[in-house]
């Protein structure tokens, strides 16, 4: 259960980093769910890390969304540079 709970949560965090940041993205159901686990993951790190926020505070999903909205800028770039 803990797997779909991940994919879930995942397809949320990167939905509403893609409605967040402004732009067209080409990215499908997949690549969306990565992003929102990766961002998850990172901002888990990085947060978690400095002190900001204990696990389950509701300050981690914030983050999960800032932070995948940062990949969602880095992604942008690369795919600017490879066109």
């Amino acid at each position: 259960m803990g797997i779909i709970w991940t994919i879930v949560l995942g397809f949320v965090i990167g939905v509403i980093a893609k409605i967040l940041h402004p732009g067209k993205e080409n990215m499908g159901i997949i690549v969306t769910i990565l992003l929102g686990i990766a961002g998850s993951f990172l901002a888990g790190i990085v947060g978690q890390f400095l002190g900001w926020y204990q696990a389950g505070e509701g300050a981690g999903f914030i983050a999960s969304v800032i932070m995948a909205i940062i990949l969602l800028v880095i992604y942008g770039r690369l795919q600017q540079k490879s066109a």
